[in-house]
């Protein structure tokens, strides 16, 4: 990856996963080979095959670009021991699988997206999820004429950073403090509407530190994070985010549907993503690239066939999404060297959509 060969050797039988995540924790030159190992060790642990594995890893997926290179990792090695070692498991299944080396091995505490999208996505169409616990409800197609586009803002990020930790912890603070303080009896986030919200979430601060947090309410439920005593978590906005973001993509799916017989619906498409934006930077998940790239491409604008943008991954950096109509790549190429003459950083765009591992068919079903 990034031009390098690393190398990693290690005996079998493999660690259990805490072991594995606290060896990894203190050589952290060896850290990337957390997702291959931890995999591996995932699915070694079904079947009884003896022997061991030679693994060659070649990536052209950037690294902290917000591209899912991690998940795209985790999802690759995952299929070939499974195939090479005769394991029948589904993709979701997979998915899952790996997402939780990645919680628990890893120490990144990222949801199932990346996973999931990396195992099931198809080719040219959008993925339409549903986090509860994980499951796909469809495919959408874009409709002809319109694409999207993405710009890599040449701002590496980190999933398993403090920022997104923060603010995912601080999202389980404020259900947490709605549950005490409200009587809220939910179990996601993303299940309020925003009118419930602004009853049962009222009395959340805009940020508290983890100390007081834990004085008053215990531990949160989330089983990838903990609340850090030193630490100040944005929890109103952590918290309000999943909620108003739901509304979004929910409105997203249904319009992207109608798109093709009403091209209209394309700029409040375009101003959902620029919502959705700013909401994740008022959760601090932003970044002076990113922001800059997001406000270049509200510049050109719908006459110039560019009609959204917003950060995607994890955040604090990475690529900026672009939604555009087909015959706009010459005007996001505009924004990406208006950026790079801005910033004096490299912004390469991505214009190509490529098929899940599912597509390929390897495993056996």
């Amino acid at each position: 990856m990034g031009g390098r060969w690393d190398f990693l050797s290690i005996e079998l039988p493999l660690a259990e996963p805490a072991e594995l995540a606290a060896w990894f924790r203190t050589h952290e030159a060896e850290r990337w080979a957390g997702y291959v190992v931890g995999v591996v060790q995932a699915l070694l642990t079904r079947t009884a095959r003896p022997g061991g594995l030679r693994i060659l890893i070649d990536s052209d997926v950037p690294e902290g670009r917000g591209l899912a290179s991690s998940a795209a990792l985790e999802v690759a090695v995952g299929v070939a021991v499974a195939a090479s070692c005769g394991l029948q498991i589904s993709y979701p299944e997979l998915a899952a699988l790996c997402q939780r080396v990645e919680n628990l091995v890893v120490g990144a505490p990222c949801g199932i997206m990346d996973q999931l999208t990396s195992a099931c996505g198809k080719k040219d169409r959008l993925l339409q999820l549903h986090c509860q616990p994980g499951t796909i409800e469809g495919y959408i197609e874009v409709p002809t004429g319109f694409r999207f586009y993405g710009i890599d803002s040449g701002v590496s990020h980190a999933v398993s950073g403090a920022d997104y930790g923060t603010v995912r912890t601080a999202a389980f603070m404020g259900s947490r403090m709605m549950a005490v303080d409200a009587g809220w009896r939910g179990s996601y986030l993303a299940n309020l509407t925003p009118a419930q919200f602004a009853q049962v979430g009222r009395s959340l601060p805009e940020a508290m530190s983890g100390a007081e947090f834990l004085e008053r309410y215990g531990r949160i439920t989330d089983t990838a994070t903990v609340v850090q005593p030193d630490r100040w978590y944005p929890v109103r906005h952590a918290a309000e985010h999943p909620i108003c973001e739901q509304q979004r993509v929910d409105r997203f799916a249904q319009l992207l549907h109608a798109l093709a017989h009403q091209p209209d619906v394309a700029i409040e498409l375009g101003q959902l993503m620029y919502g959705s934006h700013r909401s994740y930077s008022a959760c601090g998940l932003g970044s002076e690239g990113t922001d800059a790239i997001v406000e270049l491409a509200r510049a050109a604008g719908p006459e110039r066939g560019v009609f959204g943008a917003k950060i995607t991954g994890g955040g604090s950096g990475g690529t900026v999404a672009i939604f555009a109509t087909s015959e706009a790549e010459g005007s996001v190429r505009e924004v990406a060297a208006r950026y790079i003459a801005e910033s004096g950083r490299e912004a390469q765009v991505f214009a190509e959509s490529g098929p899940g591992a599912a597509e390929t068919g390897v495993l056996r079903r």
